[in-house]
């Protein structure tokens, strides 16, 4: 009996079985775990075959044996060279069914799959957050370790991420990618260009639960909360206390619980 893909989505790449949720797909994976006999003796990873033994050694060789012909560059592995030879011809042959996106390499072509289906195959043991890349995972996992390795050479500023070190070298550089097409405003940062667009086009998702008012931005939504913060007119009879309805519930379910 075929397995419905719809009801079973999470999918084993290796025997072709499809399950319903994914800690039970992460628990068959378990299953095909390979023996890796093969070690590198220079950074002791462990490999399945002798071949991919090889292959790595190379990395630590600086061994290119394959090079391009068109531009003489060179790479340790023959699929690096296929894939940087269409560059070139401007060759992607990797289809996405769902899109029409067309890839250089399976490998793009799987992530970007990713976000039509919602999969986040990479999780962090630490808080259980999942990602949908390995590199995110692990710029992620600096969060809890606390490691800062890229620095700004201008002012010294340390930084967990990449992306947020080249956010913080546009303060310096005064550079501004980032254009609105409307009225041709430039933002040094994208989220900062999302932002002013709503001033265009009227949206206002953020709700000040107080009063009602509805504002294009969340910093001034949180402005103006602060003009309610002298004005308490719910009155608790359980201690005396004026408060916002904003926080009169939660207040009272705490009295309660005190009370109890």
């Amino acid at each position: 009996m075929q397995q419905d893909p719809v009801l079973r989505p999470f999918h084993c790449e290796i025997c072709g079985k499809n399950f319903t949720l994914k800690r039970d797909l992460r628990m068959h994976l378990k299953t095909h775990v390979v023996k890796k006999a093969f070690s590198c003796e220079l950074c002791g990873k462990r490999f399945a075959l002798n071949s991919y033994l090889r292959k790595h050694i190379r990395t630590h060789a600086g061994e290119k044996p394959f090079q391009c012909e068109l531009c003489r560059k060179e790479f340790s592995r023959n699929s690096l060279l296929s894939r940087h030879i269409r560059t070139h011809t401007g060759e992607r042959p990797f289809h996405c069914d769902i899109c029409g996106k067309d890839f250089v390499d399976n490998s793009t072509l799987k992530r970007h799959i990713r976000i039509h289906t919602g999969e986040k195959p990479f999780h962090c043991e630490i808080c259980e957050r999942e990602f949908a890349r390995n590199s995110h995972l692990r710029e992620h996992i600096k969060t809890h370790t606390g490691e800062k390795p890229y620095h700004c050479e201008i002012c010294g500023k340390d930084f967990s991420q990449n992306s947020y070190l080249k956010e913080h070298i546009k303060i310096h550089t005064g550079e501004k990618p980032f254009q609105c097409e409307i009225c041709g405003k430039d933002f040094s940062r994208n989220s900062h260009l999302k932002e002013h667009i709503k001033i265009h086009t009227g949206e206002k998702p953020f709700h000040c639960e107080i009063c009602g008012k509805d504002f294009s931005q969340n910093s001034h939504l949180k402005e103006h909360i602060k003009t309610h913060l002298n004005d308490k007119p719910y009155h608790c009879e359980m201690c005396g206390n004026s408060l916002l309805c904003y926080y009169m519930r939660t207040h009272i379910e705490r009295s309660s619980m005190i009370k109890i």
